[in-house]
């Protein structure tokens, strides 16, 4: 599970830089020390930023160390220039802003190099930041509205090879976990089986709703994406949940292929991290469905896809994907309809820089998609504003739940874009994010559960509990 959107992004100084225009930026600084003679004295930040600025101007295959633009102010719109005075080149300008403009929107974002615990970052100076971008297509023409929907904080920037291997690494930790470890990180994230009853007094007259990830949660990780089978007995369980709460599946998954694992059409499904989300054609219990429905050929019904514009696109890079890694022993590609996931579980350890170096060279050249990993996946999906915790919110509003003080959402997931849904629920302060996870990692996640018996077990408990009658509104 990724901290931080799921999402790790690409921060260092690309090979190639996609050709699209950047915001132009202002930033002011309310504050700047000075000496005993009254002048200007740059902090130990300002320092090192100005040497990575001077390295990139000079050397564009210099890698900005992210410690050092942490914090960059400047009265006036930043226009670098050489050594010699002359307007550094493009491609450079374009790199160092990127770079800037990344940790300045979002100093919290997590790269594909930082390591997996979590590492202080010094306050930020204050800044005010102004914006006139409109972004155009390669063509020059404006973007499409979905397009449009660029994250804010997250900017990418194509990554070393090296640096996605590093991650690749990072994500795929050996079973010879520290006990010792683990045991103090459950001491922040305890076991939602241990802290089930506070939990359920806390849900006394309020609905609450169930959303699941699938894989890790409810089915094993296994090393054939295909044959990830739920068993007889968790499908029984999360029958019974929704029989007596508004139940969805938010997957990475293209949402068919969850439905034909699941098989059970009283949930609601979101697909493609969320950007596939599909309703039962009776709501579920408890649920007021209120938003626009179209009924797809399985007889289900299609609540909302944000990034439909991009199906042609994904189906391209899949091809090249596919291609492209056919000589990889071990690869697999799956096509989520609208994202690409790269599956390395069985590759071996000695092919991931050929696999990376395959992944990269594609993405490259496609500036509206963006690469992430999980584990032992890496993703391509659109550069849209739409991940698991906007899906949540959406489902939450769909069910007629949105802005109450009455609902208890629980979302129980192990992978990295589930964190996402797990941050939602904490800004809300509403709510309780659940990791499925055998080792210590970053989490916005409250609790925790180590495996897929002990979501069923705290499932079949949530059921029993709702049986014996609480006062509550399900």
């Amino acid at each position: 599970m990724a901290y931080g959107d799921q999402n790790s992004i690409l921060t260092d100084p690309p090979t190639v830089v996609p050709n699209l225009p950047l915001p132009t930026h202002s930033f002011s600084l309310p504050y700047s020390p000075s000496s005993t003679s009254g002048s200007s004295v740059p902090t130990a930040r300002q320092k090192m930023l100005q040497r990575s600025i001077s390295a990139v101007l000079t050397d564009s295959s210099t890698i900005v160390p992210n410690s050092a633009v942490l914090s960059y102010s400047s009265s006036t719109p930043y226009s670098p220039s050489s050594a010699s005075g002359s307007s550094a080149p493009t491609a450079q300008r374009k790199v160092l802003s990127r770079s800037i403009s990344a940790v300045l929107t979002d100093p919290s974002t997590v790269v594909l190099t930082d390591p997996p615990m979590p590492v202080p970052v010094p306050p930020l100076l204050s800044f005010s930041l102004s914006s006139t971008y409109s972004p155009r297509s390669a063509s020059g023409s404006p973007v499409s509205r979905a397009q449009r929907m660029v994250l804010p904080n997250r900017i990418d920037v194509e990554k070393s090879v090296n640096g996605l291997i590093n991650a690749m690494r990072t994500s795929s930790p050996t079973h010879a976990s520290q006990e010792a470890a683990y045991r103090a990180w459950t001491g922040m994230h305890p076991s939602a089986l241990t802290m089930f009853e506070m939990m359920m007094d806390a849900s006394k007259g309020k609905q609450i709703v169930v959303f699941l990830d699938y894989d890790g949660t409810l089915s094993p990780i296994v090393n054939d994406p295909d044959r990830a089978y739920m068993s007889k007995q968790m499908r029984a369980t999360v029958r019974k949940v929704a029989r007596h709460f508004p139940t969805a599946i938010i997957t990475g998954r293209c949402t068919a292929k969850v439905y034909e694992f699941v098989k059970l059409a009283e949930l609601y499904y979101a697909g493609s991290h969320g950007m596939d989300i599909m309703g039962p054609a009776k709501s579920s219990k408890g649920s007021k469905a209120n938003c626009s429905r179209t009924t797809d050929k399985k007889g289900g019904v299609v609540l909302y896809q944000p990034a439909s514009e991009f199906l042609p696109m994904i189906d391209k890079v899949f091809a090249l994907l596919v291609e492209k890694t056919k000589r990889i022993s071990g690869a697999m590609v799956e096509n989520h309809k609208f994202c690409v996931s790269v599956h390395y579980r069985r590759v071996e350890e000695k092919s991931w820089a050929a696999l990376a170096e395959q992944v990269t060279s594609v993405v490259k050249e496609y500036p509206q998609l963006r690469l992430t990993q999980g584990r032992k996946v890496l993703e391509i999906r659109p550069i849209i504003k739409w991940d698991k915790g906007k899906a949540l919110e959406y489902l939450l509003v769909s069910l007629g739940l949105a802005n109450r003080n009455d609902v208890l959402p629980l979302y129980i997931g192990d992978d990295r874009s589930d964190e996402d849904a797990f941050k939602v629920l904490r800004d809300r302060g509403q709510g309780y994010g659940i990791l499925v996870s055998t080792a210590p990692q970053e989490t916005n996640a409250a609790y925790s559960l180590k495996e897929p018996s002990e979501v069923m077990n705290f499932l079949n408990r949530l059921v029993k509990w709702k049986r014996k009658g609480p006062l509550s509104k399900v």
